[in-house]
């Protein structure tokens, strides 16, 4: 996969910007673009060490572009506040990380990534599947998180972070054609009879980022509930979990 076009950054996610809130001041918290390149440096890493036809690997490559991406607009005015973006960046990498991490140690990560690693080798599976699949988790899931870990990081509401978030989001969707265009096995997966076809068009990146924002939001408006935070994250987790298997499915070839 090509990781060095250039991507434009198209319109925001549909609903009220959130402009009209406060930004957090400068002292707010350990805002820094420099962990960026070395998020950039661990994933390239990964990509070394793992055969390409491994799922994890079909998508590390996809999250390589994206990151590669969002870095190149970092001090082009695309974002409000680069710093914030960057942080959210890092701390939504770092989740995919961990979850590297626990399956590398025979622990279980997350329900989310658990069918990503489990079938990262089958023979039926195609790799759009995987691209979908880690997509899946990451957005609907560790995005949401992601969110929460940024604003207590900048003790900022997350409404402060809204506009770039959408940013992000028209990085991540300037991309999605391009990467279902490289992934895509042929011609014939136009046949709306496909399996395949079915599969790709059963899922949404704009309602998956969306649904991440409301998670988030939702989360943080029972930070101070803990057994309910808990029971909702779980949930959340396990939701998101149950469409990757589903995405994983092993087609006939």
């Amino acid at each position: 996969m090509t990781t060095t076009q250039e991507f434009g950054v198209p319109g925001s996610r549909t609903g009220p910007a959130g402009g009209s809130a406060a930004r957090p001041p400068t002292a707010a918290g350990p805002k820094s673009t420099t962990g960026v390149p070395e998020v950039l440096a661990r994933m390239r890493a990964l990509a070394a060490g793992l055969p390409a036809e491994d799922g994890v690997a079909v998508f590390n490559g996809v999250y390589l572009a994206v990151t590669e991406a969002v870095a190149r607009h970092m001090g082009d005015g695309t974002f409000q506040d680069p710093a914030a973006t960057g942080e959210l960046d890092i701390r939504f990498a770092r989740r995919y990380f961990d979850a590297v991490e626990a399956a590398a140690a025979g622990l279980r990560p997350p329900a989310c990534w658990r069918p990503l690693f489990q079938l990262r080798r089958h023979p039926g599976v195609r790799p759009l599947q995987f691209a979908l699949a880690g997509i899946n988790a990451h957005i609907g899931h560790d995005l949401a998180l992601a969110v929460l870990d940024t604003c207590r990081a900048l003790e900022c509401e997350p409404a402060v972070l809204e506009h770039d978030f959408d940013r992000v989001g028209g990085v991540l969707t300037s991309l999605e054609e391009r990467i279902r265009e490289l992934l895509m096995p042929g011609p014939d997966v136009l046949d709306v009879a496909d399996p395949l076809t079915h599969l790709i068009g059963s899922w949404s990146l704009d309602k998956a980022r969306d649904g991440a924002w409301a998670a988030a939001r939702a989360l943080w408006s029972v930070r101070r509930l803990p057994d309910v935070t808990e029971e909702l994250t779980e949930r959340l987790d396990a939701g998101v979990g149950l469409v990757g298997r589903m995405l994983l499915t092993p087609l006939p070839g």
